[in-house]
């Protein structure tokens, strides 16, 4: 089935326990620090069903003869990827900005588990069967599905049993309907989710196979005891006209508290067992990573949007110097580019038979994308100029003893009115230096692990056979050099 926008909402009325600014909020749908991006994802729902979008973000399964939301169909050729590639292009064109977390980049997270059905048969063939129950239910009820992962962090010199145990989620006890969890996690988008996949963070296991803080499992986000603790929200702060992707497209993030939370057994994916941890760790973002990435592409084209019209408009666009300015932007923008496709041309078969993009080129691109997001926000700014940060706000263009003043000198020519300087003045700003825009800086660097975990997935993705076997050959090397390397 596909859902509307308004079934999502209701879906969101189940007594969930929210705070936010001290306050619990009554019902999540209303509230002004989430609305706004609670009518985006309704919006995302309601394009597949409108004329138009209808044909880009759905699908009729052939077995069925259901339709089904194109992001959680599970891939299996390089038409589904560019298939998932178009929706994700079309809602952000829509929404006039960017999310991150709405449900198709997550759901990736659930595939890798898909793969590793051999890893979690060792556990309990239970299991196997509980991943496959929930990738076709995610499928067929379309409900928003996200992921929790990272934890409060705590002491990381001591090992979790040595402090607050709550500090990581964990295992409290068996009981004959399900399993026992307390504990945090942060989780983005999870106030205004159906259900979210919990799984442990990055952890050093050592040598035990087993440990009561290695759980994968499925929460329902209106679950008894599962409490939600929002981040203050940039909605709302200043006005839309001054700050619009503040108030159009926050996504607030939230610390879960499991405060002695029931997981049913038929929703438990893995427990105790690290080897399942430690696979689920290590291909996370196999799938995910792409959607992901592909969103900072949507941000790298704003900042080159942004920065275009604010150098034409002031005739700077014919300077050399600005022009490689321009140049850098375009060329961190085509990189991803590049890499996004160029993982599509050439995709691989997974360990479970889907077709995953391919994992050098995603990983590497993934990286080249969030490390050089900061660098390339700043190119962003110089290239809009000081105004950005002392243009004054809209009610002063509004007001009627001082607009004469501000229409002087704001006016630009005859194709830029001093209204549509503003605009894009304010835009930039709230683009590359609001709070939000510092907010986004750390939310990229970090959403999909941190610096250092990128550069593992790089260099644990990477063949190098070739170039080890060419430099081989090249000094004339022995081939006990090759066999080294083969049993590292």
């Amino acid at each position: 089935m596909l859902r509307t926008g308004e079934q999502y909402r209701e879906s969101l009325r189940d007594g969930r326990q929210v705070w936010m600014n001290g306050e619990k909020v009554a019902d999540v749908t209303k509230h002004p620090a989430i609305k706004p991006i609670v009518d985006i994802r309704a919006r995302i729902y309601d394009m597949a069903h409108e004329q138009g979008s209808k044909e880009i973000m759905a699908y009729r399964d052939p077995a069925t003869g259901e339709e089904n939301n194109i992001g959680y169909k599970l891939p299996h050729s390089q038409d589904d990827w560019h298939a998932k590639r178009r929706a994700v292009d079309t809602v952000m064109k829509d929404i006039k900005g960017y999310a991150v977390r709405v449900g198709d980049e997550t759901i990736g997270e659930m595939w890798s588990l898909y793969d590793g059905r051999d890893v979690l048969n060792e556990v309990d063939p239970q299991f196997s069967k509980n991943i496959e129950h929930h990738i076709q239910h995610a499928l067929t009820s379309d409900t928003f599905h996200v992921s929790a992962n990272t934890d409060p962090k705590g002491d990381r010199s001591k090992r979790p049993q040595d402090q607050d145990p709550d500090m990581l989620l964990h295992l409290v006890k068996e009981t004959d309907k399900g399993i026992i969890v307390r504990g945090a996690k942060y989780e983005t988008a999870a106030a205004y989710a159906n259900q979210a996949f919990v799984k442990p963070t990055i952890a050093n296991w050592g040598d035990d196979k087993l440990s009561d803080y290695a759980l994968g499992f499925i929460c329902d986000m209106g679950a008894p005891g599962l409490k939600h603790i929002c981040r203050t929200g940039f909605t709302g702060r200043a006005p839309a006209k001054d700050y619009p992707l503040s108030n159009r497209c926050d996504e607030v993030d939230t610390l879960l508290v499991f405060d002695n939370v029931l997981i049913p057994w038929e929703n438990v994916l893995f427990y105790r067992h690290t080897r399942a941890a430690s696979y689920i760790r290590g291909t996370l973002h196999r799938y995910s990573a792409f959607p992901f990435t592909q969103r900072v592409l949507t941000i790298a084209d704003l900042l080159i949007g942004t920065a275009m019209f604010n150098v034409k408009q002031t005739g700077l666009d014919a300077q050399q110097a600005v022009r490689e300015k321009l140049a850098e932007l375009i060329c961190y923008r085509e990189s991803i580019n590049a890499h996004l496709t160029a993982s599509i041309a050439t995709a691989q078969k997974s360990p479970g038979g889907l077709l995953m993009p391919n994992q050098s080129l995603l990983y590497t691109g993934r990286k080249l994308a969030c490390s050089q997001l900061p660098a390339m926000m700043h190119l962003t700014r110089e290239l809009c100029g000081g105004q950005i940060c002392v243009t004054p706000d809209s009610s002063s263009f509004e007001s009627p003893e001082i607009a004469e003043w501000l229409e002087k000198y704001y006016h630009v020519n005859d194709f830029w009115s001093a209204e549509d300087r503003r605009r894009l003045l304010a835009f930039a700003r709230d683009l590359v230096n609001s709070d939000r825009a510092g907010h986004m800086v750390t939310f990229e660097l970090f959403a999909q692990s941190p610096p250092f975990a990128h550069l593992n997935a790089v260099y644990m993705n990477f063949d190098p056979s070739n170039a080890l076997t060419m430099v081989k050959n090249a000094a004339d090397l022995s081939d006990n050099v090759m066999e080294q390397w083969a049993k590292r």
